[in-house]
C-alpha cells in the first residue's frame, strides 16, 4: 500500500497566520536566549570573573543573572552584579526562556488533544501556568 503525497495549500492544511508568528516567535525566543546567555558571560568576564569565580560559576550567572549566584565567590564587590540592570535581563531571560518552553509544550499537547475544546482548554491552563511562572519568578528575582 502507497501513500500519496497530499499537494493542499495553506488555507487547506490550516496554517493561519497565528501558526507562522508562532513558528517565527519559536525560533527567535531560542536566539534571544543564546543571545542573552552569552550577553551574560562576556559581561561576567568583563566584570571580573575570570579571575574571581571558578567556570561553574561563571556558568551559572551567564543562564540566569543572579547576585545570589556569585555570593559564595571570590567576588569582594557583588553592588555592580545586583544592579537593576541584571535584575531586568534575569526577568528577560526568564520570560523568554519561560515562553519558549510552554508554546514547546502547547504544540506537543496539540498533537495528543484530538478535541477542539481540549486544546483550547489546554492553552489556557497553559497561559495561566506561564504567567504564574514568571510572575514568581520576577519576584524572587527582584527581592533578591
Amino acid at each position: 500500500m502507497t501513500t500519496k503525497s497530499r499537494k493542499l495549500s495553506l488555507k487547506q492544511r490550516g496554517l493561519t497566520y497565528f501558526e507562522t508568528q508562532m513558528w517565527l516567535f519559536t525560533r527567535l525566543s531560542a536566539l534571544a536566549m543564546y543571545a542573552l546567555i552569552l550577553f551574560g558571560l562576556i559581561a561576567a568576564l568583563v566584570m571580573g570573573a575570570r579571575n574571581q569565580m571558578d567556570f561553574a560559576d561563571v556558568m551559572r550567572w551567564a543562564f540566569m543573572p543572579n547576585v545570589t549566584h556569585i555570593q559564595s565567590t571570590n567576588v569582594p564587590d557583588v553592588a555592580p552584579w545586583s544592579s537593576v540592570f541584571w535584575k531586568l535581563t534575569a526577568i528577560a531571560l526568564l520570560f523568554v526562556a519561560t515562553a519558549h518552553g510552554v508554546h514547546g509544550l502547547v504544540v506537543i499537547a496539540d498533537d495528543y488533544i484530538a478535541s477542539a475544546g481540549g486544546r483550547k482548554i489546554a492553552r489556557l491552563l497553559s497561559i495561566v501556568m506561564m504567567v504564574s511562572m514568571i510572575a514568581a519568578g520576577a519576584v524572587v528575582i527582584w527581592t533578591s
